[in-house]
């Protein structure tokens, strides 16, 4: 009888399973990973066929399922079938390998029988490739479900992640700009002046990320940006007079040391001054009261280093790294969105350059913006 052979030589053909997936490159998922894998549609097996022999095909087909995979879902080796596809999913595999899984079974039984002239009836092996049938359907259906809804998943996150970095942009160029129509009003300062020059800067900020927005959507990609050559120290310069005005409102000093003139940086600079801002920004909101905030940048070797320094009386162990995924927030001040670091790393990255962070425990943060030199234009 086939269950007496496949009882008998269960371990010998687990075994052949076993070596026909070494083979393959990228399979090396645990015993454990796929316990509802071979060995458990073995065992199925094994009692569909014991059930049919003494009871009738009804008996089988409900461990195993009905002919063309009705109830399949249902029936026990169509819920464990479920569970290794999905566990081929979680370790990376493809849909081909789910397949290959009861393919490498199936050509072990008849390569064995065939050795050791095992003979076997019509309905037997009816019975075996229907239960092969049942369980790749039912390891493929769940598979590629899984699959789906992980996809689905990804791209809400992406989706959510483009819409927040918009949205964060907008609003600090629109805070920016408000700061300084506020600071108009009030010293009643000429649009002509370098108070003025922010605001104007402040709506060139907003039109460009609105207008990137638009491209995005268009080719539903991201664009890149362009890429120039430009001064350190008139780079600085503008980064400083944004800062300034949140600066004042919050009434903490901002230092700024003079910069190289001779000094360049190629990337995209509409995207560096943001990612910049970002690091000032969150410097002032949670630098300590009564302390300053410090932005210097120097040349180190072939590289530019732009300090952002706080005293927020630094980071907890464990967060230096964290502080840069997406909707992090770690400190007690909640108003934003936690994406502003993350947004700046990105646009630093894109340019070749690193953004780090030094903590120094109960004293503040160091951030660096990290960039390729370049001669001034």
């Amino acid at each position: 009888m086939l269950y007496d052979f496949l009882s008998n030589n269960a371990d010998d053909l687990v075994k052949r399973c076993v070596d026909k997936v070494a083979k393959r490159p990228n399979r090396h998922a645990s015993e454990l990973q796929l316990r509802n894998g071979i060995p458990m549609f073995l065992s199925q097996l094994v009692r569909t066929l014991k059930a049919e022999e003494q009871s009738g095909s009804a008996a089988g087909m409900v461990i195993s399922g009905a002919s063309g995979g009705e109830d399949k879902d249902v029936s026990e080796m169509g819920v464990s079938a479920a569970a290794h596809g999905s566990a081929l999913l979680a370790l990376g595999y493809s849909v081909d390998q789910v397949v290959h899984d009861y393919g490498d079974l199936c050509q072990a039984i008849t390569d064995m029988a065939v050795e050791r002239d095992a003979p076997f009836s019509v309905n037997e092996f009816r019975t075996l490739n229907r239960c092969l049938d049942n369980a790749i359907a039912s390891a493929v259906t769940e598979f590629n479900l899984q699959r789906d809804v992980s996809l689905a998943e990804r791209q809400l996150v992406d989706t959510n992640q483009r819409l927040g970095f918009l949205m964060h942009e907008l609003r600090n160029s629109l805070s920016v700009a408000t700061m300084a129509v506020a600071a108009m009003e009030s010293g009643q300062l000429s649009v002509t002046g370098a108070t003025g020059a922010v605001l104007k800067r402040s709506h060139t900020a907003m039109a460009r990320l609105i207008t990137l927005s638009l491209d995005d959507v268009r080719a539903n990609g991201v664009v890149g940006g362009q890429k120039d050559i430009f001064s350190l120290a008139v780079f600085i310069h503008d980064a400083r007079e944004s800062a300034q005005l949140d600066a004042n409102a919050r009434g903490c000093p901002l230092l700024v040391p003079p910069v190289d003139e001779t000094l360049g940086v190629q990337g995209n600079r509409e995207l560096l001054l943001a990612a910049l801002a970002n690091l000032l920004h969150n410097a002032l909101k949670f630098t300590q009261a009564g302390t300053t905030v410090t932005l210097t940048a120097k040349e180190a070797g072939d590289r530019i280093l732009i300090v952002v320094r706080d005293h927020c009386g630094g980071l907890p162990a464990g967060d230096a790294e964290k502080i840069f995924s997406p909707f992090c927030q770690s400190g007690d001040d909640r108003s934003g969105l936690g994406l502003g670091l993350s947004i700046a790393r990105q646009s630093i990255t894109q340019d070749g350059g690193l953004l780090t962070v030094e903590n120094f425990p109960r004293t503040g943060c160091a951030f660096t913006m990290n960039l390729p030199r370049h001669p001034a234009p």
